[in-house]
């Protein structure tokens, strides 16, 4: 059932039942802080379609992560390729976004470096990127706790200039 496992944490292919809780998360405002704006329903809906698209064409992905105490879908965590043009892409990306009550137990740094392990071990890539807002200190946190080193500040070439959230923070981690 799951692609990855850790000790409390299962991921695996999306179900139709994650939508209800994906759908929450993606109005959630704190869990959305750092993008530029909250997701309607018919939004996040298209966002799993595009998941599970690449998923289809990569073999890879943001898989769903479940609690493997309570079998609860509580978020996203994987890998992907950003569709923007910068000079580091293309490149692969990982990235995660869990629902509000789930924050603060270190989920979100125990899937990224199981995701992290099977993207070297398994898909032998040679490098993978993260990127956020220099304002998302938690997100960069995750970032150095897996082990990805800073590489450098950007300006997110599909954020306006002079908005907040444009400047951006890389990290990488090369095998």
């Amino acid at each position: 059932m799951f692609i990855i496992e850790t000790p409390r944490l299962g991921l695996r292919e999306w179900k139709d039942s994650d939508a209800d809780v994906f759908i929450e998360m993606c109005a959630d405002e704190r869990v959305m802080e750092f993008f530029p704006s909250i997701q309607t329903e018919e939004q996040a809906l298209a966002t799993i379609e595009r998941i599970k698209k690449f998923f289809a064409e990569n073999n890879f992905g943001l898989w769903a992560v479940e609690g493997k105490d309570t079998h609860e879908f509580i978020g996203f965590c994987g890998l992907s390729s950003p569709k923007f043009e910068t000079d580091f892409t293309p490149c692969i990306e990982i990235g995660w976004r869990f629902a509000h009550k789930h924050w603060g137990y270190g989920f979100a740094t125990e899937a990224a470096t199981a995701c992290l392990n099977y993207g070297f071990d398994v898909l032998k890539l040679k490098e993978i990127v993260s990127f956020t807002s220099v304002l998302n200190t938690r997100s960069e946190n995750v970032m150095k706790k897996t082990g990805m080193h800073f590489v450098k500040h950007f300006e997110h070439p599909l954020i306006e200039d002079g908005d907040r959230l444009r400047k951006h923070v890389l990290y990488g981690r090369r095998v």
